[in-house]
């Protein structure tokens, strides 16, 4: 029995469409032409895109955020200049600015779902349905692309790198499933460690007003953490964090290298909501980048000659807050930006329609507003790079009009 025989079996005898396997199962070489390929990685979260893709040249954007927002280009730990209107955060610029200045790495600015919740999982969950507002998609539209991919055309097979079959690639085509790195959560701070907790209650055990103050703040804290770990858990949706990122990717370009019938990934990470100590320069946005830029930066490297032949699309569910709020952090936003790289992009450039950060501009007086769907640039890329028909396009995103749409964006090149 075929390899790929054997996966189609097993994937409808466990009737889920799920198989696991291990390295040695893929070690088959295939002398084949390498097809077009096609990455998704989301951010589960919500990663603040005003402090990935910086509009430094708003003042709007540095009086909103007073603590936390990246400084100037040229200024200490400033942002590395992309176009003389918007900057990268510090922590991507050795990984990613080699990229854009070979002009494979491009941006979608103000872009997201025209879907207004910030609900992580509600909204996650329609960016992996394709169906913003429909809550009874069944499947994802990663796996409606891949049975739409054209004729003839061999079974495709796509990777999930993560300890549970996503939303995104849920339906009836059969997807394997690799175990990804394991994430952690942010550490306690010293009030939360608990000789020290016990400290101050004994400290503040009395009935006099600072006593009183302090019981009364330590019960609201209480209430925030378990509301903030509660919000966290359903934001990462089981996904790891980008710690091991990087090793995740190695091993599917070697994956990818030995079988270029593996035409879909995709790969989710989590910890990118961020109402605390979320940082400029330095923090926890500015870690998690850190290690999201090495991650990206290896398939540069790893797929070799077939980078060409790629796109990689890097999303998340909504943007944050233009408003920094009093804990070093951001809230749940709505327009955020979209990364696209890999040899088939024109890059090089920061799309979309910029809205500008003004307190009037902004969506209802808080968020950056959505100028492009996220369908859009998705679109651009399957009619584009994946050669799907306008009619596949279509049933892909369930009959709304993304098919000729995208191609407008100039996201590929020609």
């Amino acid at each position: 029995m075929r390899r790929r025989d054997f996966i189609r079996l097993s994937s409808l005898a466990a009737g889920v469409g799920i198989l696991r396997v291990g390295a040695r199962a893929w070690a088959v070489q295939n002398q084949r032409e390498s097809k077009q390929r096609l990455v998704v990685i989301f951010l589960r979260g919500a990663a603040d895109g005003l402090n990935i893709v910086i509009p430094y040249t708003e003042a709007a954007y540095y009086a909103m955020r007073p603590t936390i927002a990246i400084p100037r280009p040229g200024q200490q730990g400033g942002a590395s200049d992309l176009d003389g209107r918007f900057g990268l955060h510090p922590q991507l610029a050795p990984t990613l600015i080699p990229l854009w200045k070979e002009k494979s790495l491009a941006f979608v600015h103000a872009s997201g779902s025209p879907d207004a919740s910030r609900s992580h999982f509600d909204a996650q969950a329609y960016m992996e349905s394709g169906t913003p507002g429909v809550r009874t998609t069944p499947d994802g539209w990663l796996n409606r692309v891949l049975a739409n991919l054209p004729a003839p055309h061999p079974p495709t097979e796509a990777v999930n790198f993560g300890a549970t079959m996503p939303r995104i690639l849920r339906g009836t085509m059969p997807v394997a499933s690799i175990a990804a790195g394991k994430g952690s959560h942010p550490g306690p701070i010293a009030i939360d460690r608990p000789a020290v907790h016990a400290a101050f209650d004994q400290m503040y055990s009395g009935t006099d007003s600072l006593s009183v103050a302090y019981q009364q703040g330590q019960s609201a804290h209480a209430k925030f953490m378990m509301e903030l770990e509660q919000d966290m858990m359903e934001a990462a949706g089981d996904a790891p964090s980008p710690k091991g990122f990087a090793e995740d990717v190695a091993h599917f370009c070697q994956l990818a290298r030995r079988d270029p019938t593996i035409e879909i990934g995709f790969f989710a990470l989590s910890g990118w909501d961020t109402h605390v100590r979320q940082g400029s320069v330095e923090g926890l946005l500015a870690q998690h980048l850190n290690q999201l830029g090495q991650g990206l930066a290896g398939f540069r490297s790893g797929l070799g000659g077939q980078y060409d032949n790629a796109v990689i699309i890097v999303m998340s569910e909504f943007g944050r807050t233009a408003h920094e709020n009093g804990n070093n952090g951001t809230d749940h936003g709505h327009g955020n930006v979209m990364w696209l790289l890999g040899g088939a992009v024109n890059g090089g450039k920061v799309y979309g329609n910029w809205p500008g950060i003004d307190e009037d501009q902004l969506h209802e007086q808080r968020d950056l507003a959505v100028t492009t769907d996220f369908r859009t640039v998705i679109a651009s890329v399957l009619k584009d790079h994946l050669h799907l028909s306008p009619t596949a396009i279509e049933s892909i995103f369930h009959g709304t009009a993304y098919s000729g749409t995208g191609s407008n964006l100039g996201l590929l090149r020609a």
